[in-house]
């Protein structure tokens, strides 16, 4: 579990960043919920406890449709320039 934590801190740490906050925001969120993603997928390899694995499912499947939509928010949005 972390090294799937620390996979993450890595990921947002290298998430690119143009000072825009609603950019930066987006930027470093993709790699947090694919954190927790990959913590869940974890959970169903490994863990027991039924009503946890229900949680990681709907984990899994909640992060990967917002992942989605923040890819989309972040191709839209116009180039940041500065003066």
């Amino acid at each position: 579990m972390m090294q799937a934590m620390d996979h993450m801190d890595h990921a947002m740490a290298a998430a690119p960043m143009n000072g825009d906050p609603d950019h930066d925001f987006l930027s470093m969120m993709i790699p947090h919920h694919q954190g927790a993603i990959e913590m869940a997928k974890l959970i169903l390899l490994y863990g027991k406890n039924v009503h946890i694995r229900n949680l990681a499912e709907g984990i899994i499947a909640e992060q990967e449709n917002e992942i989605q939509i923040m890819r989309h928010w972040l191709a839209m949005m116009p180039p940041v320039t500065h003066p």
